[in-house]
């Protein structure tokens, strides 16, 4: 079984997906043992709290620069021996320190179609204003691997969303969640995990 840490910032919507999904059998291959927070007000802990699961905050503004952030980070999620890490609105940049660490274990949902709509600058109610202003009719979310570059990482997978007419930010961000966001992170989380479980299934086999 793998040890999922999800880190957060806000409310937690993309966490309660991942809870659900194990509950509901979508994740069998992991389980979110760890979610740390870079505010201590985020809800977030509070589902977390609920679900038994154990949490830690590490506030950006009480580390000096993003290496140190990081580097706490790091032990945060060493002292939990993690295996996956899942950013779920989680709002600090991490150092290419961390993402070197846990190259290829480190996963982000973004609501847009990456290329379109990502990078710096590009996150919750800016990203589906951005897609309004522009006039596409249709955006919708993808879960890419995280490196040193803001949505930079391979994509892991993507879902379409429509825009219709009358959409405002908050209600197009509702229906990209809803559509995409809360399915296509659970999926990717269990996907990642049983390719681990294989992986070291194989290697105490040999």
């Amino acid at each position: 079984m793998q040890k999922v840490a999800v880190l957060v910032s806000g409310g937690g919507t993309n966490l309660q997906a991942i809870l659900d999904a194990q509950s509901s059998g979508v994740i069998t291959d992991g389980r979110v043992v760890l979610v740390v927070s870079s505010s201590p007000k985020a809800y977030a802990l509070e589902r977390a709290g609920r679900a038994g699961i154990e949490t830690a905050v590490v506030a950006r503004k009480d580390y000096p620069d993003s290496i140190s952030y990081g580097r706490r980070i790091i032990q945060v999620l060493n002292a939990h021996q993690i295996d996956l890490v899942v950013l779920a609105g989680f709002l600090s940049i991490l150092s290419k320190e961390v993402t070197d660490a846990y190259k290829d274990r480190i996963i982000n949902i973004h609501p847009a179609l990456i290329p379109a709509f990502c990078g710096e600058g590009y996150y919750g109610l800016r990203v589906h204003e951005a897609a309004l202003d522009y006039g596409v009719k249709v955006t919708g979310a993808t879960v890419h691997f995280v490196n040193e570059v803001a949505d930079g990482g391979k994509i892991i997978a993507q879902k379409a969303v429509e825009v219709r007419g009358g959409d405002t930010p908050e209600i197009l961000q509702r229906r990209v969640m809803e559509e995409a966001e809360w399915e296509l992170l659970p999926k990717a989380v269990q996907m990642l995990c049983q390719k681990r479980e294989l992986e070291q299934g194989k290697k105490g086999s040999l």
